[in-house]
């Protein structure tokens, strides 16, 4: 495998900025704990802040990693979602030319979702129901492959490195587009039994295949929970945490309780590189190496557990 790193969260936002805090001298420690402790050769770099992507992807270039530099709008219409990308690539082919070869530019991820205006809905849930009711139509694929034709071209003349998407494993993408075959793809209960034979089809585009994001939760039970542990945690409580002086006084709770074990989380990721590796993808991503919102306690009851 050519391509081993780590997705790493500069500040994704959904419901709140999933990184309150920019800490550039935490972000350095993190990113070099990716390079030297994990032995990582790549970092997915991922959040909306272009300030945000720029600094992270520039300390990481530094430190001797490959950059995928991930720009992620998410909940906004194909119109506001293009220029924010195309602002994007012009701040990252600045970064590019400082470091020419060791940079991937990813113009998004997993949009029939995170984007609006190809799935009906307003919010993300509302569109994942839509999506589980008329999955296998097809309806959804014309829509998704013009704004991304649109996408590839205006990034295209921005930024001048490669340049891939991070797909869901069934979106109808015309990888002839990109340079590298992007696919984010979570071995969960559900597909166990079929996960190679659903990268297999990938291959016939004759291009690297890199899994752009894979993991698993660290509680017992996850690894059959057919969901990846999404769900376990309390919303209402993870958001009044957030809050300036009410926060101090809410922790963040699950919903039911879980006994942590990150033996079998990092079994599981462990077998599934290997799984991978056996298959012949070119490079895959852990997600996620730290979720700042997801703090640590003793308190089972007030742990949330977290990808990877």
């Amino acid at each position: 495998m050519n391509r081993r790193g780590v997705c790493y969260d500069v500040g994704r936002v959904l419901g709140g900025n999933w990184r309150p805090t920019f800490d550039r001298p935490v972000v350095h420690r993190e990113l070099k704990i990716i390079a030297h402790d994990l032995h990582c050769n790549a970092v997915r770099i991922c959040g909306r802040d272009v300030e945000r992507l720029v600094a992270a992807a520039e300390d990481a270039l530094e430190q001797g990693l490959e950059v995928w530099l991930s720009p992620e709008l998410w909940g906004k219409g194909p119109e506001l979602t293009l220029a924010y990308i195309v602002k994007a690539a012009t701040a990252a082919e600045q970064v590019r030319l400082r470091w020419p070869e060791r940079l991937v530019f990813v113009v998004g991820s997993e949009l029939t979702l995170f984007m609006r205006g190809i799935v009906p809905g307003r919010t993300i849930a509302a569109r994942v129901a839509n999506v589980r009711a008329d999955a296998r139509s097809g309806r959804y694929d014309r829509p998704l492959q013009t704004f991304l034709a649109q996408a590839n071209e205006a990034v295209r003349r921005a930024f001048h490195g490669p340049v891939t998407y991070a797909a869901l494993i069934w979106e109808a993408v015309d990888w002839s587009l990109f340079d590298i075959v992007g696919v984010d793809h979570y071995r969960d209960a559900r597909i166990k039994d079929r996960y190679v034979e659903m990268l297999q089809p990938l291959f016939a585009h004759g291009k690297p295949v890199v899994v752009t994001g894979f993991g698993m939760r660290s509680y017992r039970g996850a690894e059959t929970s057919g969901a990846l542990g999404f769900g376990v945690v309390g919303p209402r409580s993870v958001v009044l945490h957030q809050l300036p002086i009410v926060g101090r006084f809410v922790r963040p709770r699950l919903k039911g309780t879980h006994v942590r074990t990150e033996a079998l989380q990092a079994r599981e990721i462990t077998e599934t590189l290997g799984i991978l590796d056996g298959a012949g993808v070119d490079g895959a991503f852990v997600c996620t190496f730290v979720e700042p919102i997801a703090p640590f306690n003793e308190d089972p009851g007030t742990t949330l557990t977290c990808r990877p």
